[in-house]
């Protein structure tokens, strides 16, 4: 994605700008909020069961893609060196590949893609901050909650071709633990550069409606995300 790409370089560049300006002061104690917003690479870990359902052969399976995206939140700072983020990607589109035979009849499937999909992800996570604030860099833990919805859930000509015709795809919704691990750049009085790596736990269950011909797995997504965000504090 260059657009998001782009975006990301710029306000990495912006942030090492105002590094020459003016170091952290103390009195930063007194910004309680920050917005954030940069990069979002998502990697995925898939497990899935093999697909099965009527006219289906083993070994056939799918594996999602992994994406980048912009990343945006909203953080409050809480007492004795606690805050909570409010975080979540814009949502992208992930796409997935057949994974298993060749063909299925005549039909390619394996590394086809077959189904495309977008997803809203809020998370909310509790993290503490080592060192003081007065420190141009503090690292941060942080553990919480990510749900996850999928929307525009569409099948495409291959997958169909696959699946032996027009294909409804329904995915459920997953509320699963988050954690995050982090450092936080004090480049400015008000202006902050983050990177940071996190980890959620999404499940959900996959159903492929062919003409009341109904196929059928689990999938656990397991992503993980490298963020590379500036923020302002307020």
């Amino acid at each position: 994605m260059p657009r998001i790409r782009t975006i990301a370089s710029t306000i990495a560049c912006a942030g090492f700008a105002l590094l020459g300006s003016s170091l952290a002061a103390a009195d930063d104690d007194n910004y309680m909020n920050s917005v954030r917003l940069g990069s979002y690479s998502v990697f995925y870990h898939v497990h899935a069961d093999d697909v099965s359902g009527p006219y289906v052969p083993p070994g056939v399976n799918i594996h999602a893609e992994n994406l980048e995206t912009l990343y945006g939140a909203y953080v409050r700072s809480l007492p004795y060196d606690f805050q909570v983020e409010l975080a979540m990607g814009w949502p992208p589109l992930a796409k997935t590949k057949g994974v298993g035979p060749a063909e299925l009849g005549s039909v390619p499937y394996n590394g086809q893609v077959v189904s495309e999909v977008r997803w809203f992800a809020p998370a909310i996570l509790l993290e503490y901050n080592f060192l003081p604030k007065s420190s141009p860099l503090r690292p941060y833990v942080g553990v919480g909650a990510n749900y996850v919805s999928f929307y525009d859930r569409t099948v495409t000509p291959a997958g169909q071709a696959a699946f032996g015709g027009p294909t409804r795809l329904s995915l459920t919704s997953s509320l699963g633990p988050a954690a995050t691990v982090g450092v936080d750049w004090h480049i400015a009085r008000r202006w902050h550069f983050y990177a940071s790596y996190s980890a959620s736990q999404v499940k959900s269950d996959l159903h492929a409606d062919t003409d009341g011909i109904i196929r059928v797995t689990r999938v656990s997504f397991r992503p993980q995300a490298l963020i590379l965000a500036g923020g302002f504090s307020f």
